[in-house]
């Protein structure tokens, strides 16, 4: 399945999202009671969630990253929990990265899994038992803030400040995910992403309901080397807007644009065009971390194709270097204090 946000969901609220309101009303009010009221399990160590108010990416794999580095360097081991959204495997899964392929446990968790232990689960209780049982004291959640499964011990809100929450509309009329306030009761503090000013009204509103807020942005790993030369740049990633303005910021001139869907993998037609247009114009071919993963284990022109691929990574940089610290810290604590009342209800 490939996620793809619709462009109208990016800009003021149309006809197309009135027409669909009431349908995003009745969505909004089941997200938003299942967030208020869901039963959620409890696991035994602190549960850190990396998540958004919108659907889409946001920046929250580059900050689960980040986190998780701050994290080994305070002496934990840190364990990553996703749904291995675009594998195809159902059962839960610890993630190999020098053995499994982006199409059976999907792209993000193989790009989390070079960093830290990673389980792959469509049940996330079961996935955060299996984090405890392979050794985590500590989980972080890449996504799953709205799925209401889990027990949070700080939950992370990023939000980009170039798209914000987009028309404002819930799914289907528009990218948010749940209710906005429910989404700000619930989260611990929120992420901007970038200097853009979309994301202006939200913090606003999230300062108003007393939830502090980190800034960051995402920095490209290297790559000075492309400055000045011409480049056929492809992505199949929410906001492939986003990676083409960064390979520009680079000083490389892209020549050749092609996006996909997100979490697609390419099909032999796609790799095919995207070599002979390179061969012709005589172009770099660049793309991201997520799609030079997916090319993997594939054979042929694929095989060809992720040869001659270069890869502009980013990391996620926060502007107050002691955050990361921080959030676990305040994790930590939140986890003592649930686990302490939680003896007290069984005494």
């Amino acid at each position: 399945m490939i996620s793809e946000a619709p462009p109208f969901w990016w800009t003021r609220p149309d006809w197309r999202a009135w027409g669909l309101w009431p349908f995003s009303f009745v969505y909004g009010r089941i997200a938003g009671y299942r967030m208020a009221h869901a039963r959620r399990a409890s696991v035994p160590v602190p549960v850190i969630c990396i998540g958004n108010f919108t659907v889409g990416g946001a920046g929250k794999t580059p900050t689960a990253l980040t986190i998780a580095r701050a994290a080994r360097e305070m002496g934990l081991k840190p364990g990553f929990l996703s749904r291995g959204y675009g594998g195809s495997l159902d059962v839960t899964t610890v993630v190999d990265p020098a053995h499994h392929y982006a199409t059976a446990v999907g792209d993000e968790p193989l790009l989390l899994a070079r960093e830290a232990l990673t389980v792959i689960s469509r049940r996330r209780v079961e996935g955060a038992q299996r984090l405890v049982k392979e050794g985590a004291d500590l989980i972080i959640m890449d996504d799953g803030f709205q799925s209401a499964r889990l027990v949070l011990d700080y939950a992370l809100v990023v939000i980009d400040t170039a798209r914000g929450t987009g028309n404002g509309h819930m799914v289907p009329g528009g990218p948010v995910r749940a209710p906005i306030r429910e989404q700000l009761r619930q989260a611990s503090a929120l992420l901007k992403v970038g200097n853009g000013n979309a994301a202006d009204a939200i913090v606003r509103q999230a300062a108003r309901a007393g939830k502090p807020f980190f800034t960051s942005s995402l920095k490209v790993r290297g790559q000075e080397d492309l400055a000045g030369k011409k480049i056929l740049a492809f992505a199949g990633i929410a906001d492939p807007q986003k990676f083409f303005k960064t390979v520009d910021g680079l000083g490389a001139t892209i020549v050749v644009h092609r996006s996909f869907g997100d979490h697609q993998h390419l099909s032999e037609d796609e790799i095919i065009d995207m070599l002979e247009a390179a061969d012709r114009e005589g172009l770099d071919i660049v793309t991201t971390s997520k799609d030079f993963v997916r090319l993997v284990g594939h054979h042929g022109r694929a095989e060809e194709l992720l040869r001659r691929c270069r890869v502009v990574e980013v990391d996620m940089t926060f502007t107050d270097h002691r955050a990361p610290r921080l959030i676990i810290e305040r994790a930590i604590v939140a986890c003592r204090e649930r686990r302490l009342k939680e003896s007290r209800k069984t005494t």
